[in-house]
């Protein structure tokens, strides 16, 4: 019979450490992880709900001066049709690269006319016209006479300051499959913050 020592004891299976490798993959593979949440939440969002957009140039002064920051509302008009006196950002018919802003000042139905610095709306509820009020016009010294009949799905559109703004009286009607959205908040500067800036009721800027 063989004798065994007397020190000697079963062993016991240990469980194999994690290598270093191993260990220092796990906080990467977080990021990734929480790279790809954020990418599936943000994406849509920018596609269908909201997005930045930078305002270029003095064609909105001085509702809106060169620089400031909006958020753009892109669901609104998923389900309904803009309204006039709404601030809208548009892919250029000139160039569909090119994002403009600019107010909407003719909706499908109008007929616009715009003889000097009046702007006159003629439509089923107004049917001899009736003057646009322009409020956030501080001037226009624009000569010459234009009339333009909207049909469905066509905008007439203007910037602000009308004597630095390149819009429907040069480029012609807005179609509507090129509105991206409608101006929702003014970020920044902080100082003017605003939701839905620059925007008017329409139906007033008609009214008698």
């Amino acid at each position: 019979m063989s004798e065994r020592p007397a020190n000697s004891s079963q062993s016991t299976p240990v469980e194999p450490t994690s290598s270093p490798e191993a260990k220092a993959e796990h906080p990467f593979l977080e990021i990734v992880r929480f790279a790809l949440i954020a990418i599936i939440i943000v994406v849509p969002i920018r596609m269908f709900v909201a997005q930045p957009f930078i305002v270029s140039g003095a064609s909105m002064d001085d509702t809106f001066q060169n620089g400031q920051y909006l958020i753009v509302d892109q669901l609104t008009y998923q389900f309904e049709s803009p309204k006039r006196g709404e601030v809208i950002i548009f892919r250029y018919p000139g160039d569909p690269a090119k994002f403009f802003i600019k107010r909407v000042i003719g909706v499908p139905g109008d007929t616009i006319t715009i003889d000097g610095d009046a702007v006159t709306i003629q439509n089923e509820q107004y049917p001899t016209g009736q003057r646009l009020r322009e409020p956030y016009v501080e001037q226009m010294s624009g000569s010459g006479r234009i009339i333009e009949q909207l049909t469905e799905g066509e905008y007439f559109v203007m910037g602000d300051n009308r004597d630095y703004s390149s819009d429907s009286r040069s480029w012609g009607v807005l179609t509507e499959d090129r509105i991206i959205g409608r101006a929702l908040v003014r970020l920044f500067p902080v100082t003017v913050l605003e939701t839905f800036p620059g925007a008017y009721d329409g139906e007033a800027l008609l009214a008698e």
